[in-house]
């Protein structure tokens, strides 16, 4: 589907850190927030993703026991070859809060939990 309304353009859909253990937050089409196109769009999947673009940032207290308190489920996390944490999911197709409404309280608690984090410059 394509970036047609508020919630698949500004709101979260997932983390991504990169190899300087900052992270980015990207929409329901894998780009950062706020990005209405997927021209010039890039694979999540690709290491440092959008790494020429200001969109990574270092948050204290993005621990592991919190990424995993975010992520929709253990399937939700994408971890590298390491183990560490790479990418999270905050919801999947069957806990999109758009499609069904009855997961809004629990997506927004998501919310709130990365609107506390603080960056680390």
């Amino acid at each position: 589907m394509a970036l047609s309304d508020f919630f698949r353009i500004n709101m979260p859909y997932g983390l991504k850190r990169n190899s300087s253990d900052e992270w980015f937050t990207f929409n329901r089409e894998y780009m950062p927030l706020g990005w209405n196109t997927t021209k010039d769009s890039q694979s999540i999947l690709k290491d440092d993703a959008y790494a020429e673009m200001p969109v990574y940032t270092k948050y204290m207290g993005l621990t592991e026991a919190m990424l995993s308190k975010l992520a929709h489920s253990p399937d939700g996390i994408v971890r590298d070859g390491g183990g560490q944490i790479n990418t999270i999911f905050l919801y999947n197709d069957a806990t999109n809060p758009q499609s069904y409404p009855q997961h809004w309280d629990r997506y927004f608690e998501k919310v709130k939990l990365l609107a506390k984090l603080g960056a680390k410059y």
